[in-house]
């Protein structure tokens, strides 16, 4: 097994920020990360597994032990609606465009928010509905149909959808050491040309209200959402937009997003999230929380 040392972690994250890994490894599939995390474990090596790093923060002074990249591939049509996707394919554009294809909808809701499948469960991936009343949130959860994964105590196996106890920004995976190795999800047959529609119209929302990750690093939402107002609104409210603090950004178009200008580090990411959560408390009255994971040693 190919393990890398000292290994710098900003370059694998979407927000563009982390220190370096004591160890580095690329899991390209199920056997490799099954043999991996044992040997983290009989080892008593700390490990800690991501996709594409696109809902965490990593330390400045980075990760004590192993990093795992999960990167198992794998696409396959199971059935006239059922399809089977390793958890480290990218649910856009790669599974995503694969599935409109074919005329299958379901996961085309999720076009440009980046994510791996394993990284989609462990979230319960979610946006709105469709223009033009965008009034229900859509969760990945609407569309699975069951999973491979390697058990934090029976090894590998296959479960169905309510294992997973799928909640908003949750699944069961933030609370035991289970790891999704694929997923079958049960799709519908739909128009291509519809199913391409509605994909253009959720990317250019997002467009409109997110920042370009190919300038700015982001992992979108910050806060998790608040009923009723949302938190990104309380922010604006008590004047946070645009306020910076070193290479970090509250952005100018959506408050509850912090961007980095270029040289962020993440003291500066959590000084804003810092400033955002005192001031909406002291002069809003709400509670913001976190819903990206901050890993490693800040």
């Amino acid at each position: 097994m190919n393990i890398e040392a000292n290994k710098n972690l900003a370059p694998f994250t979407t927000f563009g920020i982390g220190g370096p890994a004591d160890l580095l490894f690329h899991a390209k599939s199920s056997e490799e990360l099954a043999r991996i995390v044992l040997t983290a474990k009989e080892l008593e090596v700390p490990y800690f597994l991501m996709g594409k790093g696109a809902n965490l923060l990593i330390g400045d002074r980075g990760f004590r032990g192993l990093m795992i990249i999960c990167e198992i591939a794998g696409i396959d049509f199971l059935d006239d609606n059922i399809v089977r996707a390793g958890s480290g394919v990218a649910t856009y554009p790669n599974l995503i465009t694969a599935t409109v294809e074919k005329g299958l909808g379901g996961l085309h809701h999720f076009a440009g928010i980046p994510s791996t499948v394993g990284g989609a469960m462990w979230q319960n991936l979610h946006f709105l509905s469709p223009a033009p009343d965008r009034s229900r949130t859509i969760f990945i959860a609407e569309v699975v149909q069951s999973a491979r994964i390697l058990s934090e105590t029976d090894g590998i196996r296959i479960v169905d959808k309510s294992y997973f106890k799928f909640a908003y920004d949750y699944s069961i995976l933030h609370d035991q050491k289970d790891i999704v190795l694929s997923v079958d999800f049960v799709l519908k047959h739909g128009s291509p040309q519809k199913l391409h529609q509605t994909m253009k119209e959720n990317l250019d929302w997002r467009k409109s209200r997110h920042p370009d990750l190919i300038k700015f690093g982001s992992v979108g939402s910050i806060f998790k959402k608040i009923e009723g107002i949302g938190a990104g609104r309380l922010i604006d409210l008590c004047g946070l937009k645009g306020k910076m603090h070193g290479g970090a950004q509250i952005f100018e178009r959506h408050a509850n997003i912090i961007i980095n200008r270029g040289a962020a580090t993440a003291s500066d990411v959590r000084a804003l999230i810092d400033l955002a959560q005192v001031t909406v408390a002291k002069e809003q009255g709400y509670e913001l929380v976190p819903e990206i994971t901050f890993v490693g040693e800040f």
